[in-house]
């Protein structure tokens, strides 16, 4: 069997790890510049929407796709849905189950990233643990400032005010409680991506409020939250 793993994320890297008996293929973005190593055969770039998803699946003789991409790439999702309508081809969603809030949690929900930077306060000191590709609504806001962390230096345009930390994750709750503390934030701004929660974790601790942007809705589909279940589900297929 010939599995195509659309990737990105730490559940399908672990997924790929953990399909051993068939021909995985990863598929990333690209936008990592340094992605850590996979087994099998690993493929950068786009496809050219859904039609040339579909070719590959043809092209590749994919016998079955998993969408492990990440929560909020609704884009890569919906192409993923037709390309496998286009080029009949079973498909599977991975998806890591969504944050629910806790005793302490205090939580403003919106729509959106746009909405997210319009909820920050004027004169915040608000963390921004949104990724480097999403900052731009928040470059206009010279009325607060920003500690902005990310993989990989953003190239997109950003807040007057602000200071830049690149790191790559896992974080342990400590050291978000220490990293919030140092910089005085007093709000935090993330996308309700699931896994990890450290960062929620420490602002819960520290009594600091949460700006949390609602994840899109998703194609119809099959759809797992743990790389177990995806791996039972390949093997029925099989």
């Amino acid at each position: 069997m010939r599995v195509l793993i659309l990737g990105g994320t730490t559940e399908a890297a672990a997924l790929a790890r953990a399909l051993t008996d068939v021909d995985v293929v990863t598929s990333l973005a690209g936008r990592t510049r340094s992605p850590a190593t996979l087994p099998g055969q690993v493929r950068i770039g786009g496809f050219g929407g859904p039609q040339g998803l579909a070719e590959y699946l043809g092209a590749e003789a994919i016998d079955a796709l998993i969408d492990a991409t990440h929560p909020f790439a609704a884009r890569i999702s919906a192409n993923a849905a037709v390309a496998a309508r286009l080029r009949p081809t079973p498909r599977l969603m991975l998806v890591r189950p969504a944050w629910a809030p806790q005793s302490g949690d205090r939580w403003t929900t919106v729509p959106s990233i746009p909405a997210a930077s319009g909820a920050v306060p004027t004169g915040a000191r608000a963390f921004l643990a949104i990724g480097r590709q999403e900052l731009a609504p928040f470059a206009g806001r010279a009325d607060a400032w920003f500690l902005i962390r990310s993989v990989e230096p953003p190239d997109t345009p950003l807040p007057p005010h602000r200071a830049v930390v690149t790191a790559r994750g896992p974080f342990r709750e400590d050291e978000e409680v220490a990293l919030m503390t140092e910089h005085r934030i007093d709000v935090l701004v993330a996308k309700n991506s699931g896994g990890d929660d450290a960062k929620l974790a420490a602002a819960r601790r520290l009594e600091i409020p949460v700006v949390l942007v609602e994840r899109p809705a998703l194609p119809d589909g099959d759809r797992v939250g743990a790389v177990a279940d995806a791996v039972a589900w390949i093997g029925r297929l099989g």
